[in-house]
């Protein structure tokens, strides 16, 4: 690559939007060149617009406290800059659908943190290692925007990263019946525990709409590319509870699954270790070389000791074990705010850029 990519974020002054500036620093394909937010935060330096609320246990990259915040909802002006966008804003969610579609008629790509097109029939919601076909809807998407070059893809909701791989690489024994519990950090809201007093030694069980997504989102992810746009798989039937617990980072899951073909336990381990998709065989710069990682100790996987595995990219699982009424259960963990989230947009970016989707300008 002859330079790099020029990155804008739109959002960037958010607790995800913190995430992907810390991600790009010193990424081989991209570097941020913009940074958008609020007209509350335009003008002024993003050391000056995020003064007193970095979030991040790391300090701010030197190269982006001088550039200048601009305004999210100048379109035009923002995409002049970039070749590529990832947004992560905080907005009532018809809004965000306009302002994406808005960056994406300009000719730019939009990677979307947001949950507001994961529904949207021509927009890929991808996970790189289990559905990098969806992104041949993008064509369809790009007609009906009249754009060449302009699009959105979304990432999934950061609940189901904690589980969905797991499935995945059993998929061939045919998923029937899945039932998960997931226990998820505070950054899940863009919380820490200053900003969170109550949080402390306490247990919420209730997420606002997360349940909903933790049951819906795989089946799209597990869809069909038809001529109608990403139609979503009926199998398998998913139930959750979603709770917050106080951690700082890491979404936990308890899953209890049953299959069409029960497989037996070494064929299960078999799989979780050997399972590569797309991005390892590409070998893009974020793609976790271990996607799955197997505990065989009772009390792993633990939030605090293994969610930054891979550099907080892979999945960590164990405690595979029959069960009395479902064939398997097992715990997996991921890092809500690195694979769940930024790290997890910018894992779609270098897909896109690797399979030709992102060109300079």
């Amino acid at each position: 690559m002859s330079r790099k990519l020029r990155a804008g974020i739109v959002g960037g002054t958010g607790m995800v939007g913190q995430r992907f500036i810390a991600l790009l620093e010193n990424h081989p394909w991209f570097q941020v060149t913009a940074i958008a937010a609020s007209a509350n935060s335009a003008g002024k330096s993003y050391e000056e617009s995020v003064q007193g609320r970095w979030k991040l246990s790391t300090p701010m990259p030197e190269a982006v406290k001088g550039i200048m915040v601009q305004d999210a909802s100048k379109v035009e002006e923002v995409s002049a800059e970039v070749d590529l966008i990832f947004c992560a804003v905080d907005m009532k969610k018809e809004e965000i659908k306009a302002l994406e579609e808005a960056y994406a008629r300009t000719g730019t790509p939009v990677i979307s943190n947001n949950s507001a097109h994961r529904w949207t029939p021509d927009v890929p919601m991808v996970i790189p290692e289990i559905n990098p076909e969806h992104l041949e809807v993008i064509a369809q998407q790009r007609k009906r925007l009249g754009t060449e070059t302009g699009f959105i893809a979304v990432k999934p909701n950061c609940s189901i990263q904690s589980y969905m791989p797991t499935l995945h690489a059993l998929h061939g024994f045919k998923p029937s019946k899945v039932v998960v519990t997931t226990y998820q950090a505070i950054s899940g809201a863009g919380k820490t525990f200053t900003d969170w007093p109550d949080m402390v030694d306490n247990v919420i069980p209730y997420i606002g709409g997360e349940e909903e997504k933790s049951e819906q989102e795989p089946l799209r992810i597990w869809g069909k590319v038809t001529s109608e746009g990403i139609v979503k798989s009926e199998q398998p039937v998913i139930t959750t509870q979603c709770i917050r617990v106080p951690v700082a980072d890491g979404h936990m899951a308890a899953v209890f699954a049953s299959f069409e073909q029960k497989p037996s336990r070494e064929e299960i381990l078999e799989r979780w270790n050997s399972f590569q998709g797309r991005p390892q065989q590409l070998g893009l710069p974020s793609a976790p070389k271990q996607f799955i990682t197997y505990f065989e100790e009772e009390n792993r996987p633990q939030t605090r000791l293994d969610r930054d595995i891979e550099n907080g990219m892979g999945i960590s699982v164990g405690r595979l074990r029959e069960d009395s009424l479902y064939d398997y259960k097992f715990v997996s963990l991921s890092h809500n705010t690195v694979r769940g989230a930024a790290g997890g947009a910018v894992l779609i970016a270098e897909l896109l850029k690797a399979e030709g989707y992102i060109q300079p300008k």
